[in-house]
């Protein structure tokens, strides 16, 4: 057991990296509030099923309204302002490193509302990981004309609603049952993009193989597997190491890429992977017992 719970970052970055697959086949055939829309809703009919299969406890009315809060934040407001702006020309590879900010959006509001302690180690390792997604997604930045007022507030908004969302929780769900919590986070989403969608877009989509396979996967992979991995982590540790984990993703995702869609990857990109892991290594470990005892002496 253990060893499975060291690994849960692991996989989660796996997991979290392919989220790109699904926009990257879903955008061209359907509004991106309304696909998330559709999207949330079939995963609380999936985790409704499986509170008939598990023992859980209720949440009360309190605790239910910070998760749909935490929510609407993640998963409406972040995913909604990310899918928004690449369906209107940014480009993704832009909207990444605008979103790989999160890590020290979300280490400030740490430190601000949880209390939590930010060594300079911590510092110098996100400081690391920011640098090694910059190399990474340097070739990406060329092609700049989707970039507008618009587009680019909606890349940073995303950013800031996913580090809000991520504390948010920590400070008021945490504590709460898995599966029911993350229920309602769903209901605050899917509630969001409802309006969003009948607010701004026409609700139209083109039924293809791709976007069933994108829904699909986003569903199971990503709204399931992923996210309940990142609130088991949010519960059991600091929300700024946590989100560290985060710099990991788009050199993740430049692997996938490389392997399923054979875009370049050269070698000053692995250099920033490295880089990369390095500073999410430093950022991530944990003290040594008797580190901070020889350190007071």
């Amino acid at each position: 057991m253990p060893l499975l719970i060291r690994l849960v970052p692991v996989v989660f970055v796996l997991l979290w990296s392919t989220g790109f697959i699904g926009a990257r086949y879903a955008m061209p055939w359907a509004e991106p509030f309304a696909f998330l829309a559709v999207r949330f809703g079939l995963t609380i009919i999936l985790l409704a099923l499986l509170l008939a299969a598990i023992s859980w406890r209720a949440m009360d009315r309190r605790q239910a309204v910070h998760a749909m809060i935490a929510g609407a934040l993640i998963h409406g407001v972040y995913l909604g302002g990310v899918f928004w702006a690449i369906r209107n020309g940014m480009p993704a590879g832009l909207s990444a490193l605008i979103v790989g900010l999160q890590p020290l959006a979300t280490a400030m509001l740490a430190t601000a509302f949880l209390g939590e302690r930010l060594t300079a180690k911590h510092w110098a390792g996100m400081a690391l990981g920011l640098a090694g997604v910059a190399i990474v997604l340097a070739p990406k930045l060329g092609a700049l004309g989707g970039v507008t007022a618009a587009t680019l507030a909606s890349s940073i908004l995303a950013m800031l609603a996913i580090s809000a969302g991520t504390v948010w929780q920590k400070r008021f769900v945490a504590s709460g049952d898995l599966v029911v919590g993350t229920i309602w986070q769903y209901v605050g989403g899917v509630a969001l993009m409802l309006v969003a969608t009948l607010a701004f877009e026409t609700q139209t989509y083109q039924l293809t193989g791709e976007l069933v396979f994108a829904m699909a996967w986003l569903v199971l992979v990503l709204s399931l597997g992923a996210i309940f991995l990142l609130m088991y982590l949010i519960r059991e540790g600091e929300v700024a190491k946590v989100s560290s984990l985060f710099f990991l993703v788009p050199s993740v995702t430049a692997l996938v890429a490389w392997l399923l869609f054979d875009e370049t990857l050269n070698a000053v990109q692995i250099a920033g992977m490295v880089l990369t892991t390095i500073g999410v290594a430093v950022a991530t470990r944990k003290a040594q017992p008797g580190t901070r005892a020889r350190a007071s002496k």
